[in-house]
């Protein structure tokens, strides 16, 4: 009885130093699960998902100011998984499909969301989540450097290589020539 007393404060001390340090970071953290999920698995199941992870292994952090790139090594991690385990799968259901919910956006929207997801998938995974996290999650440069554990010169590299690649690839050449000190205007409209 006095050990089961003992795990509950634990557990409740630790929801309470998890749910103070994920409450400011939920909404940039759940557009980053958003962009990250897409096509591969349900968004609101990733964030569920790192956040248990989050909890459960919450006593392995070493330090607070670290949280943000920990909840976003879970989530990436995940979907890491997520795609290997896809490599075996091939199988289109019909009924899937008819239930998928509709999202509230108008079919060009979609497509084009659509287009550019694919596209993004096409570019190496560094460049991938460094444009994910700036351009959709609205990160700083210096907080993706944080997160990628990477320095802020190198960010800027992979955002504006990720960015020369997706102009190749969707033939928009001024998505290339757009400066790094702002969001890309092109790609910021398509999810706003």
């Amino acid at each position: 009885m006095e050990g089961l007393i003992f795990e509950t404060g634990i557990m409740k001390e630790r929801s309470v130093r998890f749910l103070k340090l994920y409450e400011p970071i939920h909404e940039a953290f759940a557009r980053f699960c958003h962009a990250k999920a897409y096509g591969v698995l349900e968004a609101e199941d990733l964030i569920s998902e790192s956040v248990l992870l989050a909890l459960e292994n919450l006593h392995r952090l070493k330090h607070d100011e670290a949280f943000l790139s920990f909840m976003f090594s879970i989530a990436r991690n995940i979907v890491n998984n997520k795609y290997r385990r896809l490599k075996f799968m091939g199988v289109f259901n019909k009924n899937e499909v008819a239930l998928m919910k509709d999202e509230g956006l108008n079919p060009e929207m979609k497509h084009d969301i659509s287009v550019l997801y694919s596209c993004l998938n096409m570019l190496p995974s560094v460049q991938k989540e460094a444009l994910i996290l700036f351009e959709i999650s609205g990160f700083s440069i210096k907080e993706v450097a944080e997160i990628q554990g990477s320095g802020e010169s190198a960010i800027k590299q992979r955002l504006k290589r990720g960015r020369e690649k997706l102009a190749k690839i969707l033939k928009a050449d001024r998505l290339a020539h757009e400066s790094l000190n702002n969001r890309s205007s092109i790609l910021f409209t398509m999810f706003l």
